[in-house]
């Protein structure tokens, strides 16, 4: 397993509660490197790119810190298991943003922090849930939280499937902007400077097999709005 040190800089993680929520989100989501802080970066720099305040900020990176808590409180063994779901399954997962808008409330997240976690899964489409919002409906800080979230997701490895490489994600997310993505946060992220953040955890060995073999149903469907 590589290391991967997140680069604090000047971006506050000092809320030691989140964190240590988050670092058991990351083990229960069994990801093989730090996620959730990892995307608590990734959202600063997009959100500071839209000239976002420090207020607004803050609940960002809250609700980046505290997004999996919801699948955490289900604590649903299908999450890590290798195979498609099922429509069960799919329907039950998505009960997990509203369950974590509740556990977010518990950690001490502000209303902004809170809405957040609930609308992180909504698609620019329309087609994302719990609620179906689309487009300029899904507030601003949501829909950074949702690219965020996806590019993490989709550059780390986890026990269904290996990462994507860097180029691999970054047509990925190109693609799905206008759909699943707001595509000015897309272009945002893709316009980011040279970060450890945006790197991926695709071994050599594991771009060689992405490049040979067309990805599975399940992993689409973990690129896409399950990510």
């Amino acid at each position: 397993m590589r290391s991967f040190k997140v680069n604090h800089g000047s971006v506050n993680l000092e809320n030691k509660v989140f964190r240590r929520l988050a670092q058991k989100a990351d083990e229960f989501e069994a990801y093989a490197n730090p996620h959730a802080e990892r995307i608590a970066i990734l959202v600063t720099e997009i959100g500071r790119s839209f000239s976002l305040g420090s207020k607004d900020l803050q609940s960002l990176r809250g609700a980046a810190l505290l997004h999996d808590l919801g699948e955490v409180n289900m604590g649903r063994e299908y999450i890590k298991r290798s195979g498609p779901l099922t429509a069960e399954e799919r329907i039950d997962l998505e009960r997990h943003p509203i369950i974590g808008e509740q556990e977010a409330a518990k950690s001490g997240g502000d209303r902004a922090t809170q809405l957040i976690v609930r609308w992180h899964h909504e698609w620019w489409n329309g087609t994302g849930y719990p609620d179906g919002l689309r487009s300029d409906e899904i507030p601003l800080a949501a829909r950074i939280l949702r690219v965020a979230d996806s590019y993490a997701a989709i550059t780390d490895n986890r026990p269904f499937r290996t990462a994507m490489n860097k180029d691999q994600a970054r047509e990925h997310m190109a693609e799905w902007a206008g759909i699943e993505f707001d595509p000015e946060i897309v272009e945002a992220l893709l316009s980011l400077g040279p970060i450890g953040e945006l790197e991926s955890f695709a071994t050599a060995e594991e771009k060689v097999d992405l490049q040979g073999n067309q990805p599975t149903s399940r992993e689409l469907q973990l690129f896409s709005s399950y990510s």
